[in-house]
Order: C-alpha cells, then sequence, then structure tokens
C-alpha cells in the first residue's frame, strides 16, 4: 500500500477478506436456490451478489498486485458494485 501504516494495510486486507468470504457465501446460496427452483429472478439476484463481490475485492487486488492507479481501482470497483446492484434491483422487480 502507498503511505498507510502497516496496520491499516492489514485491516483493510483482513476486511476485503471477509467481504470476499460473506459475499461468496451469500451469492452461493442465491445460486444454490436459483438452482433448486429454476427462477430467473434468484438466478439475477446470485448474479448482482457475485458482481457485488467481485467489484468489492478486485480493484483492490489489481490495485495492490498489478499496480493499477488507485483512481482507476476505484472507478472499476464502483463500476462492478453499480452494475451488481442494477442486477439486483431487476431481480427483485422481475416476476
Amino acid at each position: 500500500m502507498h503511505g498507510e501504516t502497516p496496520e491499516l494495510a492489514i485491516a483493510l486486507a483482513i476486511v476485503k477478506t471477509l467481504v470476499l468470504v460473506v459475499g461468496g457465501v451469500i451469492t452461493y446460496f442465491a445460486f444454490k436456490a436459483y438452482r433448486r427452483t429454476r427462477q430467473r429472478a434468484l438466478g439475477y439476484l446470485a448474479g448482482g451478489f457475485g458482481l457485488v463481490t467481485l467489484g468489492l475485492v478486485l480493484a483492490g487486488l489489481l490495485t495492490e498486485l498489478v499496480g493499477m492507479p488507485l483512481a482507476t481501482g476505484i472507478l472499476l470497483e464502483s463500476l462492478l458494485v453499480l452494475a451488481g446492484f442494477v442486477i439486483i434491483a431487476y431481480s427483485l422487480y422481475a416476476q
């Protein structure tokens, strides 16, 4: 990380890992419900949660591992989270 204390970097890594785990569990259960019922709305819900989780984790990884500029990483994260939320909203609207 650039300019942060080691404690802050560790805390951020822990939180991002927990986001990945919890988001992955939610996505898994939504997908499992979709497979059981074959209701298209549950498939969209799973996809939306997957995109939100991916967005919240991927941007940090790309910034750290590939050296992507922080602003670009935040933009990518925001776009994926936005797309995920749009899909989740649609899944709640769809019949």
